[in-house]
């Protein structure tokens, strides 16, 4: 079994904004459900999507994974 290069491992700009939107739709759904007086917009989220919508994909993505980590709402690994 031969080991894949860099170049194939790496995720293409389409994949990745891919997972920035499924990430980004995964937490959204859930986290509507705050009421009134909840305190205002995620700050940490919509920084997430300015990152992804400018290209700067590994970031959202991370700030997005932190955000359901936190949140404990379960997400598909990368690249599935």
């Amino acid at each position: 079994m031969l080991a894949p290069t860099a170049a194939s491992a790496q995720q293409t700009n389409e994949q990745l904004a891919a997972r920035c939107a499924e990430l980004g739709a995964l937490y959204d759904r859930y986290n509507a459900r705050r009421g009134e007086g909840s305190g205002g917009p995620d700050m940490t989220r919509l920084g997430a999507g300015i990152d992804c919508q400018k290209g700067r994909y590994q970031q959202g993505i991370k700030a997005l994974e932190d955000l359901l980590q936190r949140s404990r709402i379960a997400y598909p690994p990368a690249g599935s």
